[in-house]
């Protein structure tokens, strides 16, 4: 029989073991139903050696909401080549990922978990928004957008948002089918839009050109033709 003998960890690789563990317990159960107990277990260490690396179950919250936060803002990083409605299909898919793989704890974070009415989980939740936001930006190619713009992008990166959560709560429509009805979803939002707005109607036109004939903008379109007939 041989015995294993346990490595000592320096104190950020420590930190960073036990913000690895909180993130896997929260991605199965919501963050206020793991104890520090759980999470000290986990780790294979004590429950006093988890509070000499974090004074409470919040602020080790907080470093795993961090983490989470970077991982989810960087899914909408997208190389700008191909047509936009591909592109952003490829980001909702990763998207689409991060909620799958990390249900109750991106459920907690946007509904409100242990953290709730904390100023540093709130800028964490909006740091993601607004990466999201200038990463949409930057595929259309404005730096300086219009009101209606910025209204459309913003409003529909809180429906990715509330369609994810609706989605969690029994995942009674396919992923599959949300993921390229999000991206329609964007679509119609530029077109409204640009029903009223003329720099908008410039933007979508230039959109809208480049589209192939398969791509979801222009199946959005056949299927509302075939509506209307």
């Amino acid at each position: 029989m041989t015995t294993g003998v346990r490595r000592r960890m320096g104190v950020e690789e420590r930190r960073q073991q036990l913000i690895g563990v909180a993130l896997e317990l929260f991605s199965r159960r919501s963050p206020d139903e793991v104890s520090i107990d759980e999470i000290a277990s986990a780790a294979g260490i004590s429950r006093p050696l988890v509070y000499h690396y974090f004074p409470g179950k919040l602020s080790l919250y907080e470093a795993a909401l961090q983490r989470a936060s970077d991982d989810l803002a960087a899914r909408f990083v997208e190389p700008h080549e191909g047509p936009l409605g591909a592109r952003l299909l490829r980001v909702m898919h990763r998207y689409f990922d991060f909620v799958d793989e990390h249900g109750p704890g991106f459920s907690a974070l946007m509904r409100g978990g242990p953290a709730v009415g904390s100023s540093t989980t709130n800028a964490l939740v909006d740091s993601v928004r607004q990466a999201a936001y200038v990463q949409i930006l930057s595929h259309l190619g404005v730096t300086d957008p219009p009101a209606r713009l910025e209204l459309v992008v913003r409003s529909w990166i809180s429906l990715a948002e509330s369609t994810a959560l609706i989605w969690l709560d029994g995942r009674r429509i396919p992923r599959e089918e949300l993921e390229p009805q999000l991206v329609n979803d964007f679509a119609a939002l530029a077109a409204v839009g640009a029903a009223y707005d003329e720099e908008m109607a410039s933007l979508l036109r230039g959109i809208v050109k480049d589209e192939p004939a398969d791509g979801p903008f222009a199946l959005l379109a056949g299927r509302l033709i075939a509506l209307a007939s």
